[in-house]
């Protein structure tokens, strides 16, 4: 099973750039499945129901999150509505959506986990030992497991790579919106990068215009983040996994560029 993973989609450029993006991976990746981190769609800060749908129409099959799936009151409610999307499950009980799920039209076989990290970021629960916990609650029989760790610290992430080596078919990196080149297959057989990148604008900070996050840095003052909208890029990671043990027998980062 060939299964792709975007990096974060920010704004309305990031879903001009999965509309663009996914059927070409579709077609030269043959990927059957396709994931995207979604917590930055709408607008730049969070989901909206009109984000998640015109990513699935472009072919997005399966959504993950993280620290900005809680800036939109509608997109907190789409976390108990909607069975393709998951947040970071250690976040304290009780609240909204799920940490893991097993993907629709998978036959079972495939889940996806998210986590966030604690470094530089909310102190959230510890998210080592709730993805033992997440890993411990999936039905039996699903083989291949995709966790998303969603964190700050390229330290953490790698960490969580190792500590899952050989429970997990990849540990995604995300949040950073910069791509590592790290992208490797761990001794276990788990495919692990600290970050798959962005999806949007890089004529932009992180997705964002750079005067904006340049006035900030120098007034020391909140100013208002508007998504970019030029030279539109998507980072993604694809992963050949054997669906029968959940090991990774190919895997590979991939940057195209889309639009100037």
């Amino acid at each position: 099973m060939i299964i792709a993973f975007l990096g974060d989609v920010v704004g309305k450029s990031g879903r001009r750039a999965v509309a663009l993006a996914v059927p070409r991976i579709r077609a030269e990746h043959r990927a059957a499945l396709v994931i995207a981190n979604a917590e930055n769609s709408a607008g730049g800060f969070g989901i909206n129901t009109e984000s998640i749908l015109e990513m699935k129409e472009a072919g997005v099959d399966f959504f993950t999150t993280g620290n900005h799936i809680w800036d939109k009151r509608e997109g907190i409610a789409l976390l108990d509505t909607r069975a393709d999307v998951v947040r970071p499950g250690n976040y304290p009980a009780p609240g909204p959506g799920r940490g893991a799920a097993v993907v629709p039209g998978t036959g079972g076989r495939v889940a996806v986990l998210n986590i966030q990290g604690r470094v530089f970021m909310p102190p959230l629960d510890c998210p080592f030992r709730t993805i033992d916990r997440l890993l411990d609650e999936l039905p039996d029989g699903v083989t291949v497991r995709i966790v998303d760790c969603h964190a700050e610290a390229t330290s953490e992430k790698i960490a969580m790579g190792y500590y899952l080596d050989g429970r997990v078919s990849m540990v995604l990196g995300t949040h950073t919106h910069v791509a590592t080149r790290d992208a490797r297959i761990l001794p276990g057989g788990t495919a692990a990068v600290t970050d798959v990148g962005m999806t949007g604008s890089f004529d932009s900070i992180l997705g964002v215009r750079k005067d904006e996050v340049i006035e900030r840095f120098l007034a020391m003052r909140p100013t208002r983040f508007e998504v970019a909208k030029r030279d539109l890029r998507c980072d993604f990671v694809v992963a050949d996994v054997d669906d029968a043990t959940g090991a990774v027998q190919e895997f590979s980062h991939h940057q195209i560029k889309l639009e100037d």
